[in-house]
């Protein structure tokens, strides 16, 4: 049984493990258009504690990435990844009980708010691993088709999350969403099972705060990249809408679509020309991209800077994880790349509230000139990166 990943061609085979992202991100994406209208009509909190709610999650995850590293490293990916289903299955069932059980609207809540922090803890334990259990069975040389098909895995999966939640809402009923998040735990654990293990790497466990001195400036470089995609998401909309503009989510699907063609139609850059070589590129195409956005003379300029956005921040997260993979001892690669998943929560947590300080300052489109000023920013670092490490140039 544990031989049947051998049997499957190689990018079917990683594609077989990174899916377990894929039903991670849909299980993430299945309660936010719906979660917080519960907590507010049905419940009768206020919006600050539907917020809550729904960002409780996220918090979690980005707490948990250190730890789902240490211990992808020390016990493997796939166990890792396989507790992370588990965890999921379980968060679902508390979801579901928190809607259907007859009882104060405290306990649904704190019911909720406990499925929240589970869900938060899988999504760590999912994410990294998946990628590095992939790395692990076909080797470092398969990294970047690896991240290019966990990156889609991961959009996608956000990208039909939310909607779906909505449609199962309105045929099933709320309790329907925690049904959903369980089975999107627990089917997938059953395939888990059927996976074979990629190999423990034999090495010293570096303590975290070694790894995370180690992927520092790229990390930096991913934050000034991923700050771009956390505005575009949180304000394109209230752009469009100040603008008297329309169609706003083109802007979002422009994204999507660059992004995702992108990741299929250069699969080999980065085996041929390296990660920060790809990544200068990219997060010039990005810069541009954010610049035109503020610049939009009409809606069709801005949906084409979205559209070169996408095109920018396609490589820029498997590039600076190839070189940082490169830099960091094997027995260490799941904190290395969890670290480097952390700077990404970061950026694009910290999007909404710092850019809304942007904003009450000086207006909607300054939002944009920031992001493109951060991504700059991160260009001249990775282009200092390459040229600083003899390695980054062989």
């Amino acid at each position: 049984m544990h031989g049947s990943t051998k049997s499957l061609p190689v990018g079917l085979s990683i594609v077989s493990i990174v899916c377990f992202n894929f039903a991670s991100y849909v299980g993430n994406g299945l309660p936010l258009a719906v979660l917080p209208g519960h907590v507010l009509n049905t419940l009768g909190f206020g919006t600050t504690m539907a917020g809550l709610v729904i960002g409780l999650q996220y918090l979690t995850t980005l707490l948990s990435r250190p730890l789902a590293g240490q211990l992808a490293d020390r016990f493997g990916a796939k166990r890792t990844v396989m507790t992370g289903l588990a965890i999921l299955t379980v968060s679902g069932l508390l979801t579901a009980l928190a809607i259907v059980l007859p009882a104060a609207p405290w306990v649904g809540l704190t019911l909720l708010m406990a499925g929240r922090v589970l869900q938060g803890i899988s999504s760590a334990l999912i994410s990294t691993p998946s990628c590095t259990w992939a790395i692990g069975l076909h080797g470092p040389l398969r990294t970047a088709q690896v991240m290019s098909w966990n990156g889609i895995a991961a959009y996608g999966g956000t990208a039909i999350g939310a909607p779906l939640g909505v449609l199962v809402r309105d045929h099933l009923g709320l309790a329907g969403i925690g049904i959903g998040i369980t089975l999107l735990g627990f089917l997938p654990l059953l395939f888990a099972q059927t996976r074979r293990p990629a190999p423990l790497l034999p090495g010293v466990r570096l303590p975290f705060r070694s790894v995370f001195m180690a992927v520092l400036p790229n990390g930096l470089a991913v934050a000034c990249s991923s700050a771009g995609f956390g505005s575009l998401t949180a304000f394109v909309a209230l752009y469009f809408d100040s603008l008297g503009w329309e169609n706003a989510a083109y802007c979002l699907s422009a994204f999507g679509v660059a992004f995702i063609f992108a990741r299929l139609a250069s699969p080999s850059a980065l085996p041929r020309f390296g990660g920060y070589r790809v990544v200068t590129i990219c997060m010039a195409v990005q810069t541009f991209g954010l610049l035109l956005v503020w610049l939009a003379p009409s809606p069709l300029v801005a949906i084409l800077g979205s559209a070169l956005t996408g095109l920018g921040v396609s490589w820029v997260y498997p590039g600076l994880a190839v070189e940082t993979l490169a830099r960091t001892p094997e027995a260490n690669r799941n904190s290395a790349l969890s670290t480097l998943s952390l700077f990404f929560d970061l950026a694009v947590g910290l999007a909404g509230p710092v850019m809304g300080l942007v904003v009450s300052g000086f207006g909607l489109a300054q939002v944009f000139f920031c992001s493109a000023l951060l991504s700059a920013i991160g260009w001249v670092l990775v282009l200092s990166l390459h040229w600083r490490q003899p390695a980054a140039r062989s």
